[in-house]
């Protein structure tokens, strides 16, 4: 017994010094520890292949300890969690705390109107001074959980990489890997220009044979998130994105799809598909397969967020620098991702004492604490560790690399991890973050010409609603018409007549609603 008391010492010991905030007191007078001791439940999704028990997690250990709040986690596993989330948000009984939902704005009003997701606002004022320092740092961040009513109904995790949006590591998506050792076994220099790449994919279609089957020199799955050629077609002017929403250098808002330019990138595309230097199965090929495909060593360029899939091929791959088009456009066209989630965490109406709750949470927006509830924590007796603490700073370990390490050890839900934490609070990123973030910042941040991606803009439940209404079958209409230009080409006549059933399908008031949202969010954020 007396062995375990020490043990809760030592443990809240070391999360006082990781975390200056614990034995301060919040606005409304909250003081951890608790003179009375306070339980609340949080229901969380685990990752299937890592600790269901969080029980068993040092950080929770700690945090009770130092606080005298008991969490309850009710962990459901993550392939379950959708369905099971939404059975336990709809009747009694529903969890104090819900986390880990990455809901859009339609469902968060939803529940908020149904009185299930409570407003937070004041009690992020009053008691989350941690979190209330991050949003007045990233007042964007604030703009984008602050909802049309003016109220605050979730709480974000931040994930930043680098303080200049324009080099953060989702600013692009699918990145294009060329085979360098193609290249290099037929004397071929890295191509720099679209009409280079066609001579490069011709050389490789004619010239280089392997074992393992027929040699693809091209391959993309087509609207597929990572895996779509959208990066490339900015060598003939916008290029695209996932959700084909950009914004001019004077803050309009456009559809990537219905452009001239986008058109002649597709056509491009074509060209290459007609004379058998792009894959066939880019348009029915799951992920499984084209992973397998690529990691048979036969794709001379293949698109994905990560170079690994390439497997025991990977040291033969090089990202392709963007390329000059026909008129010698170099662009990199942006992808409306972001550094934070902002549809995560809730409390439900079924709390008693929010307050608690939220000055509780708030602990893990302190930056130390932020990085090991997003990565993993030091000196875990029933786990390997993801750091060691040296000095008041987390140094990775060589294990820590591992994502099942670390998902044993994390809670990966409320965290805010800002770029300026590196080199402070933690010797440096993860490895394979910080090569990406190597990698977009020198070779594609310096083409990306657009100054703004489209925000996470936070509107009314009856612009969302319609927005959802015009854009499922527009998109798919747009995306199935993307797909056929790509397979088929298209004539002037048939590209008048998309873009008339375009307009037809409401792509003006869609422009509209999405601009509304792209003016109130900037000027939130500007406020």
């Amino acid at each position: 017994m007396a062995n375990k008391k020490m043990t809760a010492l030592c443990m809240a010991a070391m999360l006082a010094a990781s975390l200056g905030s614990v034995a301060s007191a919040s606005e409304s007078g909250i003081t951890f520890p608790l003179e009375e001791s306070y339980s609340f439940s949080i229901m969380t999704r685990a990752e299937n292949d890592s600790e269901q028990d969080f029980s068993k997690k040092a950080l929770v250990q700690r945090m009770e300890a130092a606080t005298n709040v008991q969490v309850d986690y009710q962990t459901i596993p993550a392939d379950q969690f959708d369905e099971k989330s939404k059975l336990a948000l709809s009747k009694k009984g529903m969890p104090d705390v819900i986390t880990k939902m990455y809901i859009k704005p339609y469902d968060i009003l939803s529940y908020a109107s149904k009185g299930i997701f409570i407003p937070i606002e004041d009690y992020i004022e009053e008691d989350m001074p941690n979190l209330k320092a991050v949003l007045e740092k990233r007042p964007e961040v604030k703009a984008a959980i602050t909802s049309a009513d003016g109220h605050i109904y979730t709480l974000p995790f931040i994930n930043e990489w680098s303080t200049n949006p324009k080099e953060n590591i989702n600013v692009v998506g699918a990145i294009p890997y060329i085979n360098k050792s193609w290249l290099d076994e037929l004397g071929l220099e890295m191509p720099t220009t679209t009409d280079e790449l066609k001579t490069v994919l011709e050389a490789f279609k004619e010239n280089i044979t392997v074992e393992s089957g027929d040699v693809v020199p091209m391959s993309f799955r087509i609207n597929q998130v990572n895996q779509d050629p959208g990066i490339t077609l900015g060598s003939f002017g916008c290029g695209d994105d996932m959700d084909h929403y950009m914004v001019s250098n004077d803050k309009e808002v456009y559809y990537t799809l219905v452009q001239d330019d986008v058109r002649e990138g597709l056509e491009w595309l074509h060209e290459l598909y007609s004379e058998g230097l792009v894959d066939p199965e880019i348009f029915s090929q799951d992920g499984a397969s084209y992973s397998a495909k690529v990691a048979s060593g036969r794709v001379g360029l293949f698109y994905d967020w990560a170079i690994g899939m390439a497997g025991d091929y990977t040291d033969d791959y090089e990202p392709l620098p963007p390329l000059a088009g026909p008129d010698g456009t170099v662009n990199v066209p942006r992808q409306n991702y972001y550094s934070f989630d902002m549809g995560v965490t809730a409390v439900t109406a079924a709390c008693e004492k929010p307050e608690i709750a939220l000055a509780y949470l708030d602990q893990y927006y302190e930056p130390s604490m932020s990085i090991q509830n997003c990565f993993g924590t030091y000196d875990d007796e029933n786990y390997t560790n993801v750091f060691t603490m040296e000095d008041g700073m987390l140094k990775w370990t060589e294990e820590g690399q591992d994502g099942k390490v670390r998902n044993d050890q994390n809670l990966y839900d409320v965290f805010a991890i800002l770029a300026d934490y590196y080199g402070v609070y933690v010797d440096k990123m993860v490895d394979s973050d910080g090569a990406r973030l190597e990698m977009v910042k020198n070779i594609y941040s310096p083409a990306i010409t657009s100054d703004y991606n489209y925000p996470a803009a936070f509107m009314d439940q009856e612009d969302i609603t319609r927005i959802a209404e015009i854009e499922t079958d527009l998109k798919n209409y747009a995306e199935q018409t993307k797909a056929g230009i790509v397979k088929d080409g298209i004539t002037d006549e048939d590209w008048d007549a998309y873009l008339a059933k375009m307009d037809s399908m409401g792509l003006s008031e869609l422009l509209e609603l999405k601009q509304k949202g792209f003016d109130m969010f900037y000027e939130l954020t500007n406020k």
